[in-house]
């Protein structure tokens, strides 16, 4: 099935959206490491990894919409290069040793012009599919490709940038990251793929398509909110429970772990048999994510907490690439873009703010209750999952091919 998704997107268009994912994945830790690294004051480089959070989290719906309107090309060219210049100027000022307040300004701007390659790069990726005429079953294997080059990129961009501040500094890994933005978003936006053509016939439905959205679109955008906040307060409990075992630098090899098999399993959602609809996954994944997140409330030990993360890990994509199927197979065509943003969004958000909570419960009172939270996250979707009844029948984008 794989070979079939790789025939339809071509070689060169999967090379350039995962090289323009990349940056999205490094700038979070990276700037991080950055200002704390220049500032010494962890307060100040919280504050600016906060606001590239909240930029990218209120303007990434936004770059969805717009594109939906005026098609990719113009959209990603225009945040592509001004996300590299906000990046750019990011460390230029953290070099420079500026306040807090320019460097919170810069931290936002930067979030804000997030080119949103990667549900830009789903987006494309079904209307691709559906052009082609492909079936349910196709439409979901390149979800679940699209969904394997996030998690990827998502364990590859901490680590490249945990490798460039271990041999040289954080500063190399951000400049790097915008210099991926500007040639690979540029790339990205300039391939035929992204023929204004290709929009324009997407979108020629009536206003009230444009508006109007099920009222399960909401659920599932919830959803990822609290998929979002299962990886921070897994992040948070991590951290905190590798400190307190007196090996902190697991951290970021335990987080890794659980990237990978999640990245593992949602490869594997190809095999799934097409008879499973998307709502029995869902609610499969969500029961799942109950099951393996539970346990890591009681895990005190390493090892425990490897094998915890990596069983965590392979409920973890499925669910994601599920939301994201339900989604594409319930919002109308001129807004698929901008909802597939929205659920990128949600993540980053419930991510930012379930690790900022659950950071503090962790320093008060242990690993186990940041682990307790990403279990609570986890309980909520579930009763979201059977609460919220999703039609996979109604509205499918119906595009055009692509003009070559």
């Amino acid at each position: 099935m794989y070979r079939d998704t790789l025939s339809l997107l071509g070689p060169v268009l999967p090379v350039v959206s995962f090289l323009g994912r990349l940056p999205t994945a490094m700038c979070q830790l990276g700037s991080l490491l950055l200002v704390a690294e220049t500032s010494g004051s962890l307060t100040t480089a919280g504050l600016a990894g906060g606001a590239l959070a909240a930029g990218q989290t209120l303007a990434g719906p936004v770059i969805g919409r717009l594109a939906d309107r005026h098609g990719q090309r113009p959209v990603v060219q225009a945040a592509a290069l001004a996300n590299a210049v906000a990046v750019t100027a990011l460390v230029l000022a953290a070099l420079d040793r500026a306040g807090t307040g320019p460097l919170m300004l810069l931290g936002a701007l930067a979030g804000a012009t997030v080119p949103q390659i990667g549900p830009l790069a789903r987006t494309r990726s079904v209307n691709l599919a559906r052009a082609a005429g492909a079936d349910d079953r196709a439409v979901g294997t390149v979800l679940s490709f699209e969904g394997t080059l996030d998690e990827v990129s998502f364990v590859l961009g901490p680590a490249l940038v945990g490798l460039a501040a271990a041999v040289a500094h954080p500063a190399a890994a951000l400049l790097t990251a915008a210099a991926l933005l500007a040639g690979c978003g540029t790339a990205f936006a300039l391939h035929p793929t992204a023929r204004p053509a290709t929009v324009r016939e997407a979108t020629r439905t009536s206003a009230a398509e444009r508006t109007r959205l099920p009222a399960a679109t909401y659920a599932l955008r919830v959803t990822m909110v609290l998929q979002g906040a299962m990886f921070g307060a897994s992040q948070a409990g991590i951290t905190a429970l590798t400190e307190r075992l007196g090996a902190p630098g697991q951290a970021g090899l335990v987080y890794a772990a659980m990237g990978v098999t999640s990245a593992a399993a949602g490869f594997a959602m190809a095999a799934v048999p097409a008879r499973i609809g998307l709502p029995t996954r869902w609610r499969a994944a969500t029961a799942a994510l109950v099951v393996l997140a539970v346990p890591l409330v009681l895990v005190d030990t390493l090892g425990g907490l490897y094998a915890g993360v990596v069983v965590l890990g392979v409920a973890y994509a499925p669910h994601l690439i599920t939301v994201f199927g339900l989604t594409e197979r319930t919002v109308p065509a001129a807004r698929l873009a901008e909802s597939m943003a929205f659920l990128t969004s949600g993540i980053v958000g419930g991510q930012a703010l379930a690790l900022a909570g659950s950071a503090r419960l962790a320093d008060t009172h242990g690993a186990p209750a940041a682990f307790a939270v990403a279990a609570g996250a986890a309980v909520a979707c579930a009763v979201l999952s059977w609460a919220v009844r999703v039609r996979t029948d109604g509205v499918r984008p119906a595009v055009a091919a692509p003009s070559a």
